[in-house]
């Protein structure tokens, strides 16, 4: 996945410029993203600070790492049960 241009700070930030009273479109010229980006940040990031958009970082890495572990186990499940169910 591409790595974003902006941190969560920076978007919490351009977030509240909007909330302040700014328009979204000079919002989105002034940055430089679509109002398309705008509005995804808004859905994720909306209403939080920023130690609250850290700790959601942190657990979707927490959640990834633990999808893949997961996901290895299962595979060595199967294979396990494949080479056991052999008749030699």
């Amino acid at each position: 996945m591409k790595k974003s241009r902006f941190t969560e700070e920076q978007i919490i930030a351009i977030l509240r410029e909007q909330e302040v009273g700014a328009t979204t479109a000079d919002v989105c010229r002034k940055h430089g993203v679509s109002t398309a980006t705008f509005y995804k940040w808004k859905a994720t990031y909306g209403g939080m600070d920023v130690s609250q958009a850290r700790k959601l970082k942190v657990l979707e890495d927490e959640n990834a790492k633990l999808k893949k572990l997961l996901a290895e186990a299962i595979l060595d499940n199967a294979v396990l049960k494949e080479v056991a169910s052999k008749n030699w």
